[in-house]
């Protein structure tokens, strides 16, 4: 089973609406070990991370506002990514590293969606 990313924004009533999916697979966030694995793992909370080692214990919801500041966290995490990789217990190697960079191009697509329209960030 794969991780998922989407921008919602909350309707009247509270509830989540998703925004359309975005092409070309820009909605994978990694497989499901990934949640404790590399996003929850010591190498990203080390680097900083708050948010994203919440998937550890189960779905992240991002509201509109905190997205800023995942923006941040994703951003910084891009730019430290080669720290990330090789702090996780992941077979590492280019495409350990590939994967983790789209994935976090994902977040950060997302981030910048949500911020446009006043919405939140859900990887699930």
């Amino acid at each position: 089973m794969s991780l998922l990313v989407h921008t919602f924004i909350r309707n009247a009533d509270g509830g989540l609406e998703l925004l359309e999916d975005p092409p070309n697979g820009e909605d994978l966030a990694g497989g499901e070990r990934w949640r404790t694995v590399v996003w929850g793992s010591q190498s990203a909370r080390l680097l900083g991370a708050r948010f994203l080692p919440r998937l550890a214990d189960g779905d992240l919801y991002v509201e509109a506002a905190d997205v800023a500041g995942f923006l941040e966290e994703c951003m910084l995490l891009r730019n430290e990514s080669e720290a990330l990789v090789a702090g996780v217990q992941e077979p590492a190697g280019p495409a350990l590293l590939d994967n983790v960079e789209s994935k976090l191009d994902n977040f950060i697509t997302a981030s910048r969606r949500a911020l446009d329209v006043g919405g939140g960030v859900l990887i699930w």
